[in-house]
């Protein structure tokens, strides 16, 4: 669509060289010779931007300049005068003129300035927009980063759709409720929405949760049972950890999302439904492809719409935003007093590398309100909270010991010790010398802060 531009000026002349100058940049320009003329324009012709003259016959331009800025047209004014001097300048520029030209003005000259500003004031209308509608929530997820606002998008979109949605993420980003999301906001919300996690179902038993069965199908099938397929017909199948299914029965999954028809284990005829598919992994898809866990064309059947969920490390201040719902609804539900965080705890949120994620900064939450009293969640008390990470229970972080020596060139060769243990040595001194501060520490050393993370695990801190 043209930029539309009005000049603003009572010299016809200068008005039609400014419009000749502007004419190559495709613009669509109208003229105006007076004042009112010009605030008649504008409300009529609704340009983008303004070429304005200041001194007018019938008005000043400051005028128009106030006008513009009242009634919130958006128009970005470029103000040029003969009568040029810093005064006017800056006067114009406070009443909301985006630039200032003095006259005479160089054709080069005149295009890039309205060039620039237009390009200027569109970049900032995106990013008010991006900002009125940027949610602190969506659905039932929590967040407002820039990466989640673009999830939100991808979400509202794919909900429109009838193709099948992909949904990739760590353990704990949200993909369940990425494809309640796409449900809840599409025409089948009032249809069932069926949930089936591939790797908590014993394979023997996933076809029949998928397909059913009938009566005498197989040992302990002592009656028909309706599967989530025929439960969900109009609605939507949520297929967690696709990555987890045998490989005979994603060529039956493949047939029936071709076909929209399957049958029962142990059935005779076949059953035809109207479902739309959501599926998930926790794994990167195309390398579960490459080591045979996952068919090519099933996952390029169903990768129509792909959904990348952000882990919390990579989410900035939505961590806080989380911890600080969590810790209502705990505080609440536990009947304890807890209202926010002191500094130094929001500090440990931040720095820590939140490996389980969302599910992870829930239940490390949970269990700091279960065990400590207080207004304010301190970090000692983030300190003494253990939680399960990869089927291991250990301490999130404890305080260091004091580095007590040790580190020193060895002169002999029974001095020698393995590497690891001067790194050990190393880093445990940098964090005391930074006051347990990964992140100052990580710059101080030139590593990574997820590889003061992973060093401490392995150390297993006491």
């Amino acid at each position: 669509m043209k930029k539309k531009l009005l000049i603003i000026e009572d010299d016809i002349a200068m008005a039609t060289v400014f419009e000749e100058y502007l004419l190559p940049e495709g613009y669509e320009i109208q003229m105006a010779h007076s004042g009112e003329g010009g605030l008649k324009a504008i409300k009529d012709f609704r340009p983008d931007g303004i070429l304005l003259d200041m001194f007018l016959p019938d008005m000043h331009g400051s005028d128009i300049l106030k006008a513009v800025q009242h009634d919130s047209s958006g128009a970005a004014i470029i103000v040029i005068t003969g009568q040029a001097s810093m005064k006017t300048a800056v006067e114009a520029m406070q009443l909301g003129a985006h630039d200032f030209v003095p006259k005479p003005v160089a054709p080069e000259r005149l295009r890039i300035s309205v060039r620039n500003v237009l390009e200027s004031v569109e970049l900032k209308q995106i990013v008010k927009t991006y900002e009125d509608v940027s949610l602190d929530s969506f659905q039932d997820f929590i967040g407002k980063s820039p990466k989640m606002q673009a999830v939100y998008t991808v979400l509202k979109n794919a909900a429109q759709s009838k193709a099948s949605v992909f949904v990739t993420g760590e353990s704990g980003t949200g993909k369940e409720l990425a494809a309640r999301a796409v449900h809840n906001l599409s025409g089948r919300q009032n249809k069932p929405l069926e949930v089936l996690n591939c790797a908590a179902i014993p394979h023997n038993l996933l076809e029949s949760e998928i397909f059913g069965h009938v009566k005498g199908a197989f040992t302990g099938a002592d009656s028909d049972r309706i599967g989530a397929a025929a439960r969900a017909d109009g609605g939507t199948i949520f297929l967690d950890e696709l990555g987890e299914m045998p490989m005979d029965l994603q060529a039956k999954l493949l047939r029936f999302i071709q076909t929209g028809s399957f049958m029962p284990v142990g059935g005779r005829s076949m059953q035809t439904v109207d479902v739309r598919f959501v599926c998930a992994t926790n794994r990167d898809p195309l390398t579960a492809v490459k080591e045979g866990l996952l068919r090519e064309d099933l996952y390029y059947r169903l990768n129509v719409i792909p959904v990348e969920l952000p882990p919390l490390r990579e989410r900035g201040a939505d961590i806080m935003l989380l911890a600080e719902h969590f810790l209502a609804r705990a505080a609440q539900e536990e009947s304890k007093a807890f209202k926010g965080f002191a500094k130094d705890a929001e500090n440990w949120f931040y720095n820590y590398s939140w490996p389980g994620n969302v599910r992870e900064l829930e239940n490390v939450i949970r269990r700091i309100v279960v065990l400590n009293e207080g207004e304010h969640v301190e970090r000692p008390m983030v300190e003494m909270v253990e939680l399960q990470e990869y089927g291991e229970t250990q301490p999130i972080i404890k305080a260091i010991p004091a580095y007590d020596g040790g580190l020193f060139l060895p002169q002999h060769a029974e001095d020698i010790r393995p590497l690891k243990e001067y790194e050990k040595d190393i880093i445990q001194a940098a964090l005391k010398a930074c006051s347990d501060n990964i992140t100052e520490t990580s710059k101080r050393l030139d590593i990574n802060p997820a590889t003061i993370h992973r060093k401490m695990k392995s150390w297993r801190i006491n």
